[in-house]
Parts: structure tokens; sequence; C-alpha cells
């Protein structure tokens, strides 16, 4: 007779003969994640969302299905209205240093030349999020401790007009102010620090070295 694609035959031990023939594992199958989504709220450190859809269900004990939504940190500077948001409604988005060499590049091309600046900073919280991430495009945020000096670099396209300041710098801020930072791509790593110094000439230590986004 036929052969019935039961998988609780593998455990009782009376599949048919040709059970693993006429009944293949199949693992799940995905699409390609979507186009990201815009950023949840406007004026605020949040999220974006990406989404995925199921092909294919596994099938006779094939690999589970992944995850079908992804977040990732973000900001919007403009509201739904299109006026500019506030400064001081919004954390500093900081990334990896590294990210700057492949932005200069861009900025070269694009026909901008202003180098920009740094801004020295003493941080001196940070939630425990920035050393539980895990994927290796966070492990930049395993160099955020309390304490440490840190360079952040402003430079195109996060230069915003008229002034040319990179939002949430600390331009204005009082001295030894506290300020709000957020990392960008994990959003449970976050903190404050004070801003020290501002610099016309970049020239960051590269493990402690950031860039505002």
């Amino acid at each position: 007779g036929p052969c019935y694609c039961d998988q609780e035959c593998v455990r009782t031990l009376d599949c048919c003969h040709d059970y693993a023939r006429a009944c293949p594992v199949m693992p799940c199958v995905v699409s390609q994640w979507s186009a990201w989504s815009g950023c949840a709220e406007p004026c605020k450190t949040t999220y974006r969302v990406r989404m995925r859809h199921i092909i294919q269900e596994p099938r006779n004990g094939g690999e589970a299905c992944p995850a079908l939504e992804e977040r990732a940190g973000c900001v919007e500077y403009w509201t739904r209205q299109g006026t500019e948001c506030q400064q001081s409604l919004i954390p500093a988005l900081i990334t990896t240093g590294g990210f700057g060499k492949a932005r200069k590049r861009r900025a070269a091309a694009d026909g901008h030349e202003r180098a920009g600046y740094c801004v020295e900073f003493q941080l001196v919280a940070l939630a425990p999020g920035c050393l539980q991430s895990q994927p290796p495009h966070s492990r930049w945020m395993w160099h955020l401790r309390e304490g440490h000096m840190v360079c952040v670099e402003c430079q195109h396209p996060a230069l915003h007009p008229p002034r040319q300041l990179c939002l949430g710098d600390g331009t204005g801020s009082q001295q030894n102010q506290l300020l709000h930072w957020q990392a960008v791509g994990n959003h449970r790593c976050k903190g404050t620090w004070r801003r020290i110094r501002q610099l016309d000439s970049c020239s960051c230590s590269p493990v402690h070295s950031f860039l505002f986004i």
C-alpha cells in the first residue's frame, strides 16, 4: 500500500520500507528580505522593520522556519509634516569608525570635500545590552566602557545644514552636562556621556573611534 508520511513512525519504529524515499526531509524555505520600512516614529530613537514570508513549510522533520521579521535601530530627523526635529529630542546615533572609510570615498566621488570634525566624549554610563550583542557586525560595541574617552567623527552625509553639525554632537551643551547616545544596530545599547572638546583635525584611536550617523 501507499507509504504515509507520518513522522511518528520514526519514533515507533514502524515506518514503511521506502519511507526515506517516499517522504524526503524538506526544510522550510523563506523568501528574500523585503526592503526596510521607515522609522516607526519620528524625532526619537526607534526601529525599522523588514519582513520575509514562508514559501514552503517544513515537512517530514525538515529544518524549522527562521524568524520572519527583523528590526534595526534608526532615527528620523523630520516630522510627518516635514519639519525638522528639535535636536534636544534626539540622542547621538553612533556606529563603528570603520564605516567612515567607505563613507569618505563616496563623499569624494559625490564632490563633498568638507572633512568634518571630531568630538571627544567621556562615557559615563552604558546599558548592559552593549556587552550582550552577538552578531559580528555589532562586536564593535564591546569597546564601549564606562569612564573611557571616545572619539566620534562627524562627516558627510551626517553634517546637517545650515550649521553643518551632526545632530546629537552636544554643541551648545553646558559643561559636564550628561548627553545621551544610542548605538545603531542594537536598540539595547545606549547610555550617557559628557562632551569634552571638539577637534577640527581628527586623529582618533582605531579602537575607540566611532562615527555619528
